[in-house]
């Protein structure tokens, strides 16, 4: 006997023709930018997002920058920060830098390496231990960094994690995924690539 598999699409979010994959995407923006827009108009708050160089947090501020646009709202309202740490590199910061100025928004780099060395100091971290607790000790400084300045300037810190990322796990709990407003929470990571190109 003969056994057949099914064909399944490792992209089923994404349509193989161009001109369906532009209006796909299109549209996600514009319910992203919608939503964001409508929760600005509400509260009045800038938004405030994590700016790491990469694609998730691309598309947010992109979004952000959308919204702000329906919105008649000034783009320096938006505050992008950058929080290097021991893994950032110099392409990533410099890329996360470059897009805020060419957006016209609020561009802030705050350190967390300081911050992460007291607080493994604290809990009897070795600095050299490049475990799971390395990697959230950054994380959830970041998220902090995140919420407690959006509160200094009345803003809104809108989240850039993606749908996949939830999906799978791959997030710290009080982290990666908290903030006021997520845009991305319902875009899964294989159509972020083609929603910022």
């Amino acid at each position: 006997m003969r056994t057949t598999y099914l064909e399944v699409s490792k992209t089923p979010f994404i349509p193989t023709e161009q001109v369906e994959r532009v209006k796909r995407c299109n549209e996600i923006f514009n319910i992203q930018a919608e939503g964001l827009r409508k929760r600005l108009e509400v509260t009045n708050a800038k938004p405030v997002i994590g700016v790491s160089g990469g694609l998730d947090s691309t598309l947010a501020i992109l979004v952000a920058v959308h919204a702000m646009n329906m919105l008649g709202r000034p783009l320096s309202d938006i505050v992008g920060i950058t929080m290097p740490c021991f893994g950032t590199t110099d392409r990533t910061k410099n890329n996360a830098v470059m897009l805020m100025e060419k957006l016209g928004v609020t561009s802030v780099e705050i350190s967390i390496k300081e911050a992460c060395l007291q607080h493994m100091k604290d809990i009897g971290q070795a600095p050299d231990c490049y475990d799971v607790t390395f990697e959230n000790i950054q994380a959830r400084e970041r998220t902090q960094v995140l919420m407690d300045y959006a509160s200094k300037v009345g803003g809104l810190v809108v989240g850039t994690g993606d749908m996949s990322e939830l999906a799978l796990g791959w997030c710290t709990y009080n982290a990666d995924h908290m903030s006021m407003y997520g845009v991305n929470g319902g875009v899964p990571k294989t159509l972020v690539r083609w929603m910022v190109v």
